[in-house]
């Protein structure tokens, strides 16, 4: 028998650990098929309630957990479309004490977090409610750990010393589809002293439920629905980039997921409020993240962690930032394993393939994925987002720091990273 790559190249077809999913070290050791695919655990307690008008049921939700809660509010539009006054109203029904933390930025920061650590703390609180995208998932999650933790929030962050043990119970009403942080065991902040932004993993954070009506995001901007559906895919593709075999079950799962984004991402900009079309990208959001897809499998993550670094100085929007990343991170690595974007490009741009033209395919289905994000109307250039070369070197050296390498299929080192930033210009 062929092994799984063998058949591949022989037709000429291409080919963060994330919630739920702890990936063990397995040995390089071959079979009759092939390398083993990687082992793995597979556990995410989180429970999805799905629908319209499940938001009236959170007080009941919340209610088994505690009578003080902190709600980590999104933005102002939470209170202005009436939301607000549906949560509340639920959580009075059911004797829930509840006190706010609003106006939660992009690119979440770590003194918001600080100062819902010690709200939760003077007031006794017993459960964090995000009512938002994942800036204010992050952020609840975020407090939810640093409550129990001992010492600064931030020392757990980026970092692979110190771990959470223990975090209050917390939950999600999402308003906008993007990261799947309602279903994951990771957040991120930004250190705005620093300028870093790093992220924590734990399982304790993963949210106890998250409620999701696609009614709930009618009202967002277009551009953050863009940036929210950029992100969907390129969570995506950061576990489609392997360099893990025999994994064919999760392509085609990531490939149908990535294929499902492209088609109702332009729709959502042109029909709003289309609860079918909203609901799509509700649950693509919620499966990139939820751990499944990455089962087996290891993902790179380089592209986010490159975009953190232009996020954290620029503050530019998580999605627009990758819009601007990825394209370019495909142009410097393609090479390193061809057949792997080959596949992309045939499979989700379904573009022609031929065999003597290979890099031809590779650098069409990049284009391809380019000519999506002008469809979404976001930058794919640094120049477009009006960020120069000033600071390329800069963010190369903070990328690397605390890690000897970034990305985990395509690692790269500093030079690397400043000569994708360039091509990013």
């Amino acid at each position: 028998m062929k092994p799984v790559r063998a058949i591949r190249e022989a037709t000429g077809a291409g080919t963060r650990t994330n919630a739920g999913v702890r990936l063990k070290q397995s040995s390089e050791q071959e079979w009759e098929g092939g390398i083993l695919m990687i082992n793995y655990v597979y556990h995410n307690p989180g429970k999805i309630i799905f629908g319209k008008d499940c938001e009236l049921e959170i007080g009941k939700e919340i209610a088994g957990y505690a009578k003080r809660v902190l709600i980590v509010l999104g933005g102002p539009f939470i209170k202005e479309n009436g939301l607000y006054d549906r949560v509340a109203s639920s959580l009075s029904e059911n004797g829930i004490t509840y006190f706010d933390l609003e106006n939660i930025v992009p690119n979440p920061r770590l003194k918001q977090v600080i100062e819902g650590i010690e709200l939760c703390r003077e007031h006794d609180i017993g459960f964090v409610l995000a009512i938002g995208g994942g800036s204010a998932i992050d952020t609840a999650k975020s407090i939810a750990a640093g409550v129990k933790c001992d010492g600064d929030i931030w020392e757990y962050f980026g970092t692979f010393t110190r771990f959470i043990t223990g975090a209050l119970p917390c939950g999600v009403l999402l308003t906008l589809p993007a990261t799947g942080s309602e279903s994951s065991n990771c957040a991120v902040l930004t250190n705005e002293e620093t300028g870093l932004k790093r992220s924590l993993f734990s399982d304790c954070i993963i949210p106890r439920f998250a409620m999701l009506n696609p009614e709930m995001s009618y009202s967002l901007p277009p551009y953050q629905t863009a940036c929210g559906t950029v992100d969907i895919l390129a969570h995506l593709m950061e576990a489609y980039f392997t360099n893990t075999p025999n994994v064919d079950l999760t392509d085609r799962l990531l490939e149908a997921a990535m294929k499902t984004v492209i088609h109702y991402g332009p729709l959502a900009l042109e029909y709003p409020d289309h609860y079918d079309i909203r609901a799509e990208l509700y649950q693509a959001a919620n499966i990139t993240n939820n751990g499944m897809l990455m089962a087996g499998r290891l993902g790179d993550w380089g592209s986010h962690n490159i975009e953190h670094e232009i996020s954290g100085i620029y503050d530019i929007a998580h999605g627009a930032g990758l819009a601007i990343v990825f394209p370019a991170w495909m142009k410097y690595v393609w090479n390193r394993d061809p057949d792997r974007f080959v596949q992309f490009a045939q499979r989700v741009f379904d573009v022609e393939y031929a065999a003597a033209e290979k890099e031809w395919t590779i650098k069409r289905g990049i284009q391809k994925l380019e000519e999506f994000y002008r469809e979404m109307k976001l930058p794919v250039r640094l120049s477009e987002a009006g960020i120069g070369d000033e600071n390329l070197r800069i963010m190369a050296e903070k990328a690397m720091i605390g890690t000897t390498a970034v990305g985990m299929a395509f690692p790269l080192q500093e030079e690397d990273i400043y000569q994708i930033l360039k091509l990013a210009l």
